[in-house]
């Protein structure tokens, strides 16, 4: 056999095998739960899809679309999906609730919380005091709804003092606008740009914005089963590795990732989407902790805080602590978690 055949079959070999070993690699499949639907701050995670950040990182990522954060912890507690984007206080209820099904946290997205409540300036409300005697609407799974209980024990409000009407989510704004409710809950760059898109601006909205109400909380993070964190731990690694690649490349060029977005669901309005997302980019992911340090990291003098908090505003009687509903264990390193 000649040199030269060797080396053709020594490359076809090698080249047999670097395939494989991707091919192996690439069998990892992962079933990720949004929080919500295909909106601005879910397309990170489509962009990184469609970019191949977690195909390079050997997973098959399918992204599918929520219904609110208790939808999204429950549909990892269940074990139906593997990982999922749900508010982390929304998590510190569950595992006080279920302590037989508790999960984490493993990486924190939202460093700042985008809870809030509004209502229009014609409504006469311009502090918590005014919402005595009100009616509040929201979905009854809407994060912002399910801590108003910690809202009114920073604000000195007794929880009777409001009575919440509950409807499904494409009319809360419009409800607010009719009239039907003097104020809603929600996601702040959910609900300015819905109610923009209902004819109504900023100038015309009074925001109660939870973190301007002694609520240092945090927002929105990812939450993986105790299956995967047991036996796939450097897949976790590796999706978390995908996650901010797609973060980093949507803040750097939002609209390349409203336009994987759209790829997804072809209805959306774009314009909207982007300033969506770049809402949800600068109120929530990029702060001075997150540039300093990366994405993903919780302080726990901060989370503690928190979690007192809500459990203040929800009586329990078994308190999770911070390790209780958050790890860094599968935390990839800084350089892999930079955001510019």
């Amino acid at each position: 056999m000649t040199t030269f055949t060797n080396r053709l079959l020594g490359a076809a070999v090698g080249a047999a095998f670097a395939l494989g070993a991707h091919s192996a690699m690439a069998e990892m499949a992962i079933k990720f739960s949004l929080d919500w639907k295909y909106e601005g701050p879910a397309a990170p995670y489509l962009l990184a899809k469609k970019n191949g950040y977690f195909e390079e990182e050997g997973l098959d990522v399918t992204i599918d679309s929520g219904n609110g954060s208790v939808g999204a912890i429950t549909r990892v507690a269940s074990g139906a999906y593997d990982v999922s984007l749900a508010d982390i206080n929304s998590l510190v209820e569950f595992n006080a609730s279920n302590p037989d099904r508790a999960m984490k946290s493993i990486f924190m997205v939202y460093d700042r919380p985008p809870f809030a409540l509004f209502m229009l300036k014609k409504s006469g409300i311009t502090k918590p005091e005014d919402l005595i005697g009100k009616t509040l609407g929201a979905p009854v799974f809407d994060a912002s709804r399910k801590l108003y209980p910690a809202f009114a024990s920073a604000t000195g409000l007794e929880l009777d003092a409001v009575t919440w009407e509950s409807m499904d989510p494409p009319l809360r704004e419009p409800m607010l606008v009719r009239g039907d409710v003097d104020a809603i809950s929600g996601h702040y760059f959910t609900s300015v740009l819905n109610l923009q898109a209902q004819g109504i601006t900023k100038d015309d909205l009074t925001v109660f914005q939870y973190k301007d109400f002694g609520m240092d909380f945090y927002g929105n993070g990812l939450l993986a089963s105790p299956e995967m964190m047991e036996d796939h731990p450097e897949e976790l690694r590796a999706f978390l590795r995908g996650v901010v690649k797609g973060w980093r490349a949507a803040i750097a060029d939002p609209a390349s990732a409203i336009a994987a977005l759209k790829e997804v669901d072809p209805l959306i309005d774009s314009d909207l989407e982007l300033q969506r997302l770049q809402m949800a980019i600068d109120e929530n992911v990029v702060t001075p902790d997150s540039i300093a340090n990366g994405m993903g990291l919780v302080k726990t003098d901060r989370m503690a805080k928190a979690i007192d908090q809500v459990a203040l505003a929800f009586g329990f009687e078994n308190k999770p602590t911070v390790g209780d509903v958050f790890t860094d264990i599968f935390m990839p390193g800084e350089e892999d978690r930079k955001i510019k």
